[in-house]
Protein backbone atom coordinates (compact mmCIF):
# COMPACT_ATOMS: atom_id res chain seq x y z
CA UNK A 1 0.00 0.00 0.00
CA UNK A 2 1.32 3.58 -0.58
CA UNK A 3 0.08 7.16 0.32
CA UNK A 4 -0.60 9.04 -2.48
CA UNK A 5 -0.21 12.63 -3.92
CA UNK A 6 -4.19 14.32 -3.50
CA UNK A 7 -4.73 16.65 -6.29
CA UNK A 8 -6.04 20.40 -5.49
CA UNK A 9 -8.09 22.46 -6.86
CA UNK A 10 -6.53 23.51 -10.05
CA UNK A 11 -5.25 20.40 -11.65
CA UNK A 12 -6.74 19.18 -14.96
CA UNK A 13 -7.69 15.77 -13.65
CA UNK A 14 -10.52 17.17 -11.38
CA UNK A 15 -12.20 18.91 -13.88
CA UNK A 16 -12.36 15.71 -16.14
CA UNK A 17 -15.05 12.76 -15.87
CA UNK A 18 -13.57 9.77 -14.99
CA UNK A 19 -13.82 6.63 -16.71
CA UNK A 20 -16.08 3.59 -16.17
CA UNK A 21 -13.76 1.00 -14.76
CA UNK A 22 -14.44 -2.52 -17.01
CA UNK A 23 -13.77 -4.76 -14.33
CA UNK A 24 -14.16 -4.20 -10.38
CA UNK A 25 -12.63 -7.43 -9.54
CA UNK A 26 -9.20 -6.83 -11.06
CA UNK A 27 -6.16 -6.40 -9.50
CA UNK A 28 -5.03 -2.78 -10.16
CA UNK A 29 -8.72 -1.69 -8.83
CA UNK A 30 -8.10 -3.61 -5.82
CA UNK A 31 -4.48 -1.84 -5.31
CA UNK A 32 -6.19 1.55 -6.10
CA UNK A 33 -8.60 0.96 -3.66
CA UNK A 34 -6.04 -0.05 -1.15
CA UNK A 35 -3.54 2.97 -1.90
CA UNK A 36 -7.02 5.09 -1.70
CA UNK A 37 -7.41 3.88 2.02
CA UNK A 38 -4.60 4.86 3.27
CA UNK A 39 -4.49 7.92 1.48
CA UNK A 40 -7.53 8.68 3.02
CA UNK A 41 -6.72 7.47 6.58
CA UNK A 42 -3.16 9.29 6.29
CA UNK A 43 -5.04 12.57 5.51
CA UNK A 44 -8.36 12.24 8.06
CA UNK A 45 -11.05 12.30 5.37
CA UNK A 46 -14.37 10.64 5.05
CA UNK A 47 -14.41 9.93 1.76
CA UNK A 48 -12.12 10.15 -1.35
CA UNK A 49 -12.66 9.28 -5.35
CA UNK A 50 -10.07 8.12 -7.75
CA UNK A 51 -9.37 11.31 -9.88
CA UNK A 52 -8.43 12.98 -6.03
CA UNK A 53 -5.18 11.02 -6.43
CA UNK A 54 -5.04 11.04 -10.12
CA UNK A 55 -6.57 8.08 -11.05
CA UNK A 56 -9.40 8.81 -13.51
CA UNK A 57 -12.13 6.36 -13.06
CA UNK A 58 -14.79 6.02 -11.19
CA UNK A 59 -14.30 4.73 -7.80
CA UNK A 60 -15.37 6.51 -4.35
CA UNK A 61 -14.47 4.93 -0.76
CA UNK A 62 -16.26 6.88 1.96
CA UNK A 63 -17.60 6.13 5.45
CA UNK A 64 -19.41 7.96 8.38
CA UNK A 65 -18.56 7.72 11.79
CA UNK A 66 -22.31 7.57 14.02
CA UNK A 67 -20.47 11.01 15.78
CA UNK A 68 -19.57 12.67 12.92
CA UNK A 69 -23.63 11.81 11.45
CA UNK A 70 -25.00 13.14 14.70
CA UNK A 71 -22.91 16.23 14.98
CA UNK A 72 -24.46 17.05 11.61
CA UNK A 73 -27.68 16.30 12.91
CA UNK A 74 -28.69 13.17 11.57
CA UNK A 75 -31.12 11.32 14.21
CA UNK A 76 -32.50 8.35 12.83
CA UNK A 77 -30.49 5.12 14.37
CA UNK A 78 -30.27 4.02 10.36
CA UNK A 79 -28.47 7.39 9.85
CA UNK A 80 -25.58 7.41 12.37
CA UNK A 81 -23.48 5.60 10.69
CA UNK A 82 -22.10 3.88 7.46
CA UNK A 83 -19.51 1.27 7.22
CA UNK A 84 -16.56 1.64 5.10
CA UNK A 85 -18.03 1.68 1.28
CA UNK A 86 -15.80 1.03 -1.42
CA UNK A 87 -17.82 1.25 -4.40
CA UNK A 88 -17.37 1.22 -8.49
CA UNK A 89 -18.97 2.87 -11.41
CA UNK A 90 -21.65 4.65 -8.79
CA UNK A 91 -24.70 5.87 -9.99
CA UNK A 92 -27.15 8.60 -7.89
CA UNK A 93 -31.21 8.69 -7.89
CA UNK A 94 -31.75 11.87 -6.39
CA UNK A 95 -35.65 10.67 -4.75
CA UNK A 96 -36.36 14.32 -3.01
CA UNK A 97 -34.58 17.25 -4.31
CA UNK A 98 -35.79 19.69 -1.56
CA UNK A 99 -32.60 21.64 -0.98
CA UNK A 100 -30.92 20.74 2.14
CA UNK A 101 -27.72 23.33 3.48
CA UNK A 102 -24.87 22.17 4.89
CA UNK A 103 -21.02 22.16 5.53
CA UNK A 104 -18.52 20.40 3.53
CA UNK A 105 -14.71 20.39 3.08
CA UNK A 106 -12.47 18.41 1.02
CA UNK A 107 -8.92 17.27 0.57
CA UNK A 108 -8.66 18.43 -2.81
CA UNK A 109 -9.61 22.45 -1.62
CA UNK A 110 -7.69 22.46 1.78
CA UNK A 111 -8.20 24.66 4.16
CA UNK A 112 -12.06 25.88 3.19
CA UNK A 113 -15.77 24.98 3.77
CA UNK A 114 -18.51 25.91 2.32
CA UNK A 115 -22.29 25.65 3.17
CA UNK A 116 -23.64 23.53 -0.07
CA UNK A 117 -26.89 22.55 -1.20
CA UNK A 118 -27.68 18.97 -1.81
CA UNK A 119 -30.95 17.17 -2.13
CA UNK A 120 -31.87 15.57 1.20
CA UNK A 121 -33.06 12.07 0.07
CA UNK A 122 -31.32 9.66 -2.29
CA UNK A 123 -30.98 6.13 -3.86
CA UNK A 124 -27.09 4.98 -4.74
CA UNK A 125 -25.77 1.90 -6.46
CA UNK A 126 -22.68 0.27 -7.72
CA UNK A 127 -20.12 -2.23 -7.34
CA UNK A 128 -18.46 -3.43 -4.51
CA UNK A 129 -14.96 -5.15 -5.78
CA UNK A 130 -16.27 -8.73 -5.97
CA UNK A 131 -18.76 -7.26 -8.75
CA UNK A 132 -21.36 -7.58 -6.33
CA UNK A 133 -24.19 -4.90 -6.55
CA UNK A 134 -24.64 -2.54 -3.73
CA UNK A 135 -27.86 -0.25 -3.53
CA UNK A 136 -28.51 1.66 -0.37
CA UNK A 137 -30.95 4.55 0.31
CA UNK A 138 -29.64 7.99 1.98
CA UNK A 139 -30.36 10.87 4.09
CA UNK A 140 -28.85 13.51 5.60
CA UNK A 141 -25.03 13.83 6.35
CA UNK A 142 -24.75 10.40 4.19
CA UNK A 143 -26.50 11.36 1.21
CA UNK A 144 -23.98 14.29 1.24
CA UNK A 145 -21.52 12.39 1.89
CA UNK A 146 -22.41 10.44 -1.23
CA UNK A 147 -23.03 13.31 -3.85
CA UNK A 148 -19.62 14.92 -2.56
CA UNK A 149 -17.63 12.26 -3.29
CA UNK A 150 -19.70 11.12 -6.88
CA UNK A 151 -19.39 14.71 -8.00
CA UNK A 152 -15.76 14.20 -8.45
CA UNK A 153 -16.34 11.47 -10.86
CA UNK A 154 -17.67 14.33 -13.39
CA UNK A 155 -15.43 16.99 -12.63
CA UNK A 156 -17.10 18.71 -10.16
CA UNK A 157 -15.77 20.39 -6.63
CA UNK A 158 -17.88 21.33 -4.19
CA UNK A 159 -17.50 24.94 -4.69
CA UNK A 160 -19.54 24.52 -7.84
CA UNK A 161 -22.69 23.54 -6.03
CA UNK A 162 -22.73 26.57 -3.87
CA UNK A 163 -25.35 28.65 -4.44
CA UNK A 164 -23.96 31.91 -1.81
CA UNK A 165 -20.17 32.31 -2.23
CA UNK A 166 -19.88 34.33 1.26
CA UNK A 167 -20.73 31.39 2.67
CA UNK A 168 -17.31 29.74 1.80
CA UNK A 169 -14.94 30.26 4.44
CA UNK A 170 -11.58 29.32 5.73
CA UNK A 171 -11.41 26.44 8.43
CA UNK A 172 -8.65 25.24 10.71
CA UNK A 173 -6.84 21.54 10.01
CA UNK A 174 -7.67 20.94 13.65
CA UNK A 175 -11.21 20.62 12.50
CA UNK A 176 -10.41 17.93 10.25
CA UNK A 177 -10.40 13.96 11.50
CA UNK A 178 -6.99 13.08 12.55
CA UNK A 179 -5.12 9.91 11.00
CA UNK A 180 -6.15 6.49 12.99
CA UNK A 181 -9.00 8.79 14.86
CA UNK A 182 -12.55 7.83 14.40
CA UNK A 183 -12.06 4.91 11.78
CA UNK A 184 -14.35 3.28 9.87
CA UNK A 185 -17.56 1.64 12.12
CA UNK A 186 -19.29 -1.37 11.17
CA UNK A 187 -22.53 -2.17 12.09
CA UNK A 188 -21.66 -3.75 15.29
CA UNK A 189 -20.06 -0.91 15.96
CA UNK A 190 -16.30 -2.26 15.69
CA UNK A 191 -14.10 -0.10 13.99
CA UNK A 192 -12.45 -2.83 10.91
CA UNK A 193 -8.53 -2.41 9.39
CA UNK A 194 -7.93 -2.21 5.79
CA UNK A 195 -7.02 -5.65 5.77
CA UNK A 196 -10.21 -6.71 7.13
CA UNK A 197 -12.33 -4.83 4.82
CA UNK A 198 -10.60 -6.02 1.82
CA UNK A 199 -9.42 -9.35 2.78
CA UNK A 200 -12.71 -10.42 1.43
CA UNK A 201 -11.98 -9.34 -2.04
CA UNK A 202 -8.39 -11.06 -1.98
CA UNK A 203 -9.31 -15.00 -2.71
Amino acid sequence: MAILKIARMGHPILRRRAKPVGDPTAPEIHRLVRDMLETMDDAGGTGLAAPQVHAPLRVVVFFVTGTRAAREGDDSPDERAVPLTILVNPEIEVLDDTPFLGPEACLSVPGLIGQVPRPRWIRYRGYDLEGEPVEREATGFHARVVQHECDHLDGILYPQRMTDLSLLAFTSEGSRRQPGENLPETSGGEPPSEDEVLQSHDR
